[in-house]
């Protein structure tokens, strides 16, 4: 049955995807999930961890940072193709979500310098998640990107974050009073890969995570293949750090435009 709701909303998420300009309404992606409406909100929550219009606001972002970098489109026109009528009210958005104004954002190729947290401050002891990060056997892992954020999707600063070298531990200290979402992604490859292909992204999440008075939660995080069903990666990272064997990934300026895993 699990596969018959994740079937429904792979073909929301595709009607999303083929109309980004487009209005769309609920009542649209409900007829492509070939749900009932009010049936298909639930659904598609349940199966994503997010409602369908944060999620289409997620890929109009995602494709935007896309067009920002491979094309000479204005920002105008990049908004009104990615469904906003209002450049401001698109620029808030990408602003919001990716951590810098889309200008920015081309100037600098996609890649920032660093990744600083958000500066949130507590009264209180914080607290710290620790963890230990994973993947199949086959799998080797190069740049890991760990980081707490308010929401399910992985956008604007978070409140903590790590960049790792493959899978093993990682800690994230001084993390305030919350309710937080720990979410994980890798780049990585596997002995099918192909170096034409690039490397594949590979996620991993839990939460929310309650964090009071300086408490220590300890998770495991196994990371799988990027699915269709897991919103887009929004925040602006640093460029990955050549693996150690020698082997050198494709220059990437942002792990939402890494491609899915087969």
């Amino acid at each position: 049955m699990g596969n018959y709701f994740e079937a429904a909303v792979e073909r929301a998420i595709e009607k999303m995807q083929e109309n980004l300009g487009d209005e769309l309404t609920v009542d649209d992606l409900a007829r492509a999930a070939m749900f009932s409406k009010f049936h298909f909100t639930r659904v598609f929550q349940r199966v994503t961890g997010v409602t369908p219009g944060r999620f289409l606001s997620a890929l109009r972002v995602q494709h935007a940072k896309g067009l920002l970098l491979s094309t000479s489109m204005n920002v105008a026109d990049i908004s009104v193709r990615v469904g906003y009528n209002s450049i401001g009210t698109f620029s808030s958005r990408f602003t919001r979500s990716v951590g810098m104004p889309p200008t920015a954002y081309r100037r600098c190729g996609g890649v920032v310098r660093s990744l600083q947290a958000n500066p949130v401050e507590t009264d209180r002891a914080a607290g710290m998640v620790s963890g230990s990060i994973s993947t199949g056997s086959s799998v080797y892992l190069d740049t890991v990107f760990v980081g707490l954020f308010r929401s399910r999707i992985p956008e604007g600063l978070p409140v903590r974050c790590t960049i790792e070298q493959g899978s093993g531990g990682f800690l994230l200290d001084k993390v305030p009073d919350g309710d937080w979402y720990l979410l994980c992604n890798g780049l990585g490859r596997t002995p099918a890969s192909r170096a034409a292909d690039g490397p594949a992204r590979f996620v991993g999440y839990q939460g929310p995570l309650r964090i009071r008075d300086g408490n220590l939660i300890d998770v495991k995080l196994h990371l799988e293949p990027a699915r269709k069903l897991d919103p887009p990666l929004l925040v602006a990272l640093p460029e990955p750090t050549p693996p150690a064997d020698g082997h050198q990934f494709a220059a990437l300026t942002d792990m939402s435009q890494v491609s899915f895993a087969a």
